[in-house]
């Protein structure tokens, strides 16, 4: 009676733990699907404040760096003119010669005061060498496959609180992979709204930011002539932030965006569907990336990217900033934390980054980016 009782309650046991392990395997194998574009690289965070916040920059206050972000911030800089270089080695752990350039720069028309600005950007994507080899496997020499993008911008304050701007794009991904392939070229468009108003918050007067940037609005890419045509990455990022002042000389800054390709979730495993995604055209893409994934709902909420941002400001001279950026793990797998630092003089202001990832074998891992910027009022008035 008191064996079979024992052996009533281990079926019991094993029963459980069957189920759970069931439950788990249901839980664990899901499919792996990311939203995939073409020149991936205009993904990549170019300055360094914006990737030590956990990848943000839609709504933080305005800098240099904004011709990326959101341009609309231009327009509410004091600077009349400025001007961005930054350096971030690429995939570091595994080669040593993949790295992203960027130069960026703006100027306020109407000076200091004014309520219009222009800006521009070029970042070219250096993805290393490789060997070409033809059909009998002979070489055909070196080659640097590369990819580059140029914008220009223009942004106008509309109220003393509200601005936006527009940009134009053009995208050329020379990936030099050997016969049947050629360089591929496109255009885009970004449209962006920046709000900074004063709020009072507690006995303090606090700033508070909201931003959105749609980016990359425009073709598609082809690099067989156009037999076959990709998305580039085109993308919405939104987002809000606060400026508490803590005294006479230290503020806190907290952000938080989320960024969602508006690009068709890719269809696994239906040969008629996978026609239809290549055939949907770049816009109509935009509209179908809200509703398309296999998932439902679900899966949508999932395609969307989070950002959180902390910066600390010393009397707008000395800056310590951390983040956290999260991406679901069937669609990228993108989890990291982020910190870095910053030092400001009136005529150049320098930044750095580090990024460490939460999940194990993550190849973005000990990323480092570093950005300087000259301010050209101050430049002029250390000559003078």
């Amino acid at each position: 009676m008191k064996r079979s009782k024992t052996k009533t309650l281990v079926s019991v046991a094993l029963l459980c733990l069957a189920s759970m392990a069931g439950l788990e395997a249901q839980q664990t194998v899901e499919t792996f699907n990311p939203v995939l574009t073409a020149t991936p690289s205009l993904q990549i965070t170019p300055d360094a404040r914006a990737a030590a916040m956990g990848e943000l920059g839609t709504s933080t206050t305005p800098d240099p760096y904004a011709q990326y972000w959101n341009p609309a911030k231009f327009a509410f800089l004091k600077s009349e003119a400025g001007l961005s270089l930054s350096y971030t080695p690429w995939l570091s752990r595994l080669v040593s010669d993949i790295a992203l350039m960027h130069v960026g720069g703006y100027y306020k028309i109407g000076g200091e005061e004014g309520t219009q600005a222009i800006g521009a950007s070029l970042r070219y994507f250096s993805m290393g060498k490789l060997t070409k080899w033809d059909a009998s496997g002979r070489s055909l020499g070196e080659a640097h496959p590369n990819e580059f993008a140029f914008d220009a911008s223009y942004s106008r304050k509309l109220s003393n609180e509200f601005s936006m701007a527009v940009a134009l794009r053009y995208i050329h991904s020379d990936q030099d992979a050997g016969r049947g392939h050629s360089p591929g070229n496109a255009f885009a468009a970004d449209i962006a709204g920046y709000l900074h108003k004063y709020v009072t918050l507690g006995s303090a007067e606090a700033l508070w930011t909201l931003g959105f940037n749609v980016r990359n609005i425009g073709t598609k890419i082809s690099f067989d002539g156009g037999t076959n045509s990709a998305f580039i990455p085109t993308n919405l990022g939104v987002g809000t932030g606060m400026l508490y002042p803590i005294d006479e000389v230290n503020s806190i800054a907290l952000n938080i965006e989320v960024n969602k390709l508006l690009v068709p979730t890719p269809t696994i495993g239906n040969a008629q569907k996978a026609k239809d995604y290549n055939k949907t055209s770049a816009i109509a893409g935009i509209f179908k990336s809200f509703t398309d994934a296999p998932g439902g709902f679900k899966e949508e909420w999932r395609e969307i990217r989070w950002s959180l941002g902390a910066e600390y400001n010393y009397n707008d001279k000395f800056f310590v900033r951390a983040g956290y950026s999260y991406l679901h793990p069937t669609k990228g797998n993108l989890q990291a934390f982020t910190a870095g630092a910053g030092f400001r003089m009136k005529a150049l202001r320098i930044d750095a980054s580090y990024l460490v990832s939460t999940i194990s074998d993550n190849p973005l891992d000990q990323t480092l980016r570093f950005t300087l910027a000259f301010d050209m009022e101050g430049i002029r008035q250390l000559f003078k």
